[in-house]
């Protein structure tokens, strides 16, 4: 894989310093069409995947891995359907490809900030938010290092065992279909199944309808549904979460002149928590006590934690649509009915129907039983993601994997996020590694941006033996001087005798020896932390 050093093909490139690590890939694996086996593959290029090549890029190798990552997308694209302006994350930016794992990478949010001159203008906006868009731009910037070791406009299959004498697997063969709809084969040692989420369509809203999109859509369909932007639409969002909350806003300023509703079932929006003492449940350290935990207590430990990230809306966007509702209740009065955008919560979605004039809703209130049907021109459903797709692409793989007492197939992970198979069916050296999709074995933050760094280290270190390292680290026993060392000290409960105020102290001369150690002396310049 390319290093920082080496051309970047992004738009916005600047030239990168030299990093004293080595390429990702070893040079004789140039092509993509390469028929040797690759060291690892992964299914997807997304952030779980990108963190796992920053990962490999700063390991130290004898020999170079060769690594491939194939993705569906023409380019590397984050939520882009959820790009919408102004729109900020939800996440700090330390919590970045790297920095948890190595402050010190050319890879940080801080570093991409200051590649492209804007890490003073940043810090002036005294934020650790920055908008959604300029962290996708981030992520690009990355990404493009990286170009020529990502098989992008493929579509990963299948992977399936490889096996020699019949019995123990000694790889995997993935299969791939681009855009024309050809098939390529490739194979590899290891598989990191990193797909991300597919959008889910609720029964009652389904896909098969051009008028009802996902959020995960919304910015680049919702222009082809409402191609008139001073039309009179009536649109509907149905979800209680941040995507909902933050598409039914945008619906205000996007078409003016329409009607919208914001519909789900909850009794009301409820805030995001992200206190420090809750926020700590998303960090790495959290993970290995969640999953060594029985299944059932670790099951109510993540439901009972689901209010952190899931239906909830941050209270600062909370606070703008009220004020928004509560100025219709000033100007138009208080039957709601009346007014343009309307928040209606006890709604269940009872079913839908598209008829030429626009699709058909019929819900229904929880608290009242009554059930109405009205017609939108638009609805965005806000409804989450299915993480299970990794089981279609290993279907084959199931006659090895463990089976239950029924008989089904029971997709187990170890700590390292490595997919159990049957005892002895692998040869040395060969695995799958899931990535996104164990939310229920490795908590919260899996399917989130929070550990991404240490997680991807922790995949090398299991593929690889071998962790990622920071180049000319330096650690708390070399950074103090002798002379600044300090004992510790054992501080007992006493009483302390107030100290008399010291004399006024002649001002400090500079001695040989600090001229020395601050330069004075060639020969000790370098022996100085300052300096």
């Amino acid at each position: 894989m390319s290093s920082p050093t080496e051309k970047n093909s992004s738009p916005s490139a600047i030239a990168s310093p030299a990093i004293s690590t080595p390429t990702l890939i070893s040079s004789e694996t140039s092509s993509l069409h390469n028929s040797s086996a690759y060291d690892l593959v992964c299914v997807g290029f997304g952030p779980a995947s990108l963190a796992i090549a920053v990962a490999l890029h700063e390991t130290k190798f004898e020999q170079p891995p060769r690594v491939l990552f194939i993705e569906k997308q023409k380019q590397y694209q984050w939520h882009s359907g959820m790009m919408i302006p102004g729109s900020r994350m939800q996440i700090s930016f330390i919590k970045d490809f790297a920095t948890l794992r190595n402050p010190r990478s050319f890879f940080t949010f801080l570093n991409y900030l200051n590649e492209n001159g804007r890490l003073v203008n940043f810090t002036n906006l005294d934020t650790f938010l920055p908008l959604r868009e300029e962290y996708n731009d981030y992520m690009q910037w990355v990404a493009s290092f990286f170009e020529d070791k990502v098989a992008y406009g493929e579509e990963v299959l299948s992977v399936e065992p490889l096996k020699e004498n019949g019995e123990t697997v000694e790889g995997f063969t993935i299969t791939s279909k681009n855009a024309d709809g050809k098939t390529e084969s490739r194979t590899a040692k290891n598989v990191v199944v990193a797909t991300g989420g597919k959008p889910f369509f609720p029964p009652t809203l389904p896909e098969s309808e051009s008028r009802i999109i996902h959020s995960a859509q919304y910015m680049y369909r919702v222009g082809d549904v409402l191609p008139d932007r001073n039309a009179p639409y009536k649109v509907a969002v149905v979800g209680a979460g941040q995507s909902a909350a933050e598409i039914y806003k945008d619906f205000h300023s996007r078409y003016p002149n329409c009607k919208s509703q914001l519909i789900f079932k909850a009794a009301a929006l409820r805030p995001s928590d992200d206190s420090p003492f809750v926020n700590e449940i998303f960090d790495p350290s959290r993970v290995t006590p969640l999953y060594n935990l029985p299944a059932e207590i670790r099951q109510a430990a993540i439901k009972a934690d689901k209010a952190t990230n899931y239906g909830v809306v941050r209270l600062e966007l909370i606070e703008k649509l009220y004020w928004e509702q509560y100025e219709q209740r000033l100007w138009i009065g208080q039957d709601e009915t009346q007014w343009p955008h309307r928040i209606l919560d006890h709604q269940e979605i009872l079913g839908s129907r598209s008829e030429k004039e626009g699709v058909v809703v019929r819900r229904r209130d929880t608290r009242t039983g009554e059930i109405v049907e009205e017609t939108y021109d638009a609805i965005v459903v806000a409804t989450g993601y299915r993480r299970d797709m990794y089981k279609e692409i290993l279907k084959n793989s199931a006659d090895i994997l463990p089976k239950d007492e029924s008989g089904a197939t029971v997709w187990n992970v170890g700590r390292n996020y490595g997919l159990h198979f049957n005892q002895g069916v692998l040869g040395k050296g060969v695995g799958v590694w899931l990535q996104g999709s164990c939310e229920f074995t490795h908590g919260l933050s899996d399917s989130l941006l929070s550990i991404l760094a240490v997680r991807a280290g922790e995949i090398v270190q299991s593929v690889f033996g071998k962790a990622p390292i920071t180049p000319g680290l330096k650690t708390a026993e070399n950074l103090a001087p002798p002379h600044r060392a300090v004992k510790a000290v054992e501080y007992k409960q006493q009483s302390r005798p107030v100290a008399a105020a010291p004399a006024a102290a002649a001002p400090l001369k500079p001695t040989a020896s600090r001229r020395k150690s601050h330069g004075g002396d060639k020969e000790k310049k370098d022996s100085c932390v300052i300096c």
